[in-house]
């Protein structure tokens, strides 16, 4: 295993599905996080993609990129850690992304790549129970805030499985891969407002065995406009954060507002 943990994407039928899913979904710009050898990355070029651009954090990976990857493709190798890049570096307007993505660090490359203005697909690799819990539904078992975060920023639908053996070395996790869609009509409008919303749902979600209306009052909320809120969407008063669609939290958020 390398200094990074790269565990390297080897399976041509996983690769493919990806590329495929990629493709379909195209738009004017691509960038791919943490490309490793550039298995995707070959691909993509071999599929008559070309001139994007690859985020690297590992310097040796990047000299063997600079050293593998066709002059001709015209591909932009950025040595960055993703989570510290600039994203106002790219080129503006729609932007694809595309990643095996690092276990440790998914959620918040995820988290990243959605807030980003010129987001419109992805094409992402996760653990798969992390995959889980980014499609979950209110009352399932792996449903928590990056279920709701994730599912009001985007569309999403289930691409491939991958396990243990598509990887050199092999994680000891399975994974998943997971495509999304900037939805057409934002929920949010406003920086600020997504940022009452992310607390109200952290919040809500603080005291695992207490209802919503214990874990908001704990949390600060006023409780006399938290039983009101609760009540005017027609909610349990013991209902827990985990019985509450990602929809019902918007008009909860509204309401407390």
């Amino acid at each position: 295993m390398q200094k990074y943990g790269q565990h390297f994407l080897i399976d041509r039928n996983v690769i493919n599905q990806i590329v495929d899913a990629v493709l379909l979904l195209r738009v004017e710009n691509l960038v791919e996080i943490g490309p490793g050898k550039g298995a995707l990355t070959q691909q993509l070029i071999a599929r008559g993609q070309k001139n994007f651009t690859v985020v690297e954090i590992d310097p040796q990976m990047v000299s063997y990129l600079q050293t593998h990857v066709p002059a001709e493709a015209g591909i932009k190798i950025e040595r960055h850690n993703f989570l510290e890049f600039n994203l106002s570096l790219l080129p503006h307007g729609p932007t694809e992304f595309v990643s095996n993505l690092p276990y440790i660090d998914a959620a918040d490359i995820l988290d990243k790549v959605l807030a980003y203005p010129f987001f419109f697909s992805a094409v992402f690799m996760f653990q798969k129970e992390q995959a889980q819990r980014i499609r979950a539904q209110a009352g399932e078992e792996f449903y928590g805030p990056l279920s709701v975060f994730s599912q009001l920023r985007a569309r999403i639908s289930p691409i491939c499985k991958a396990g243990r053996g598509c990887f050199s070395p092999p994680p000891k996790v399975e994974s998943a891969v997971l495509a999304f869609e900037r939805l057409k009509e934002p929920v949010f409008i406003s920086e600020e407002e997504w940022q009452k919303f992310k607390k109200l749902v952290l919040s809500a979600f603080a005291h695992k065995r207490k209802t919503v209306f214990n874990s908001l009052t704990l949390c600060g909320y006023p409780k006399d406009v938290v039983a009101d809120s609760i009540a005017k969407l027609n909610l349990s008063p013991t209902v827990r954060a985990e019985q509450i669609s990602p929809q019902n939290y918007v008009q909860l958020n509204k309401l407390l507002s």
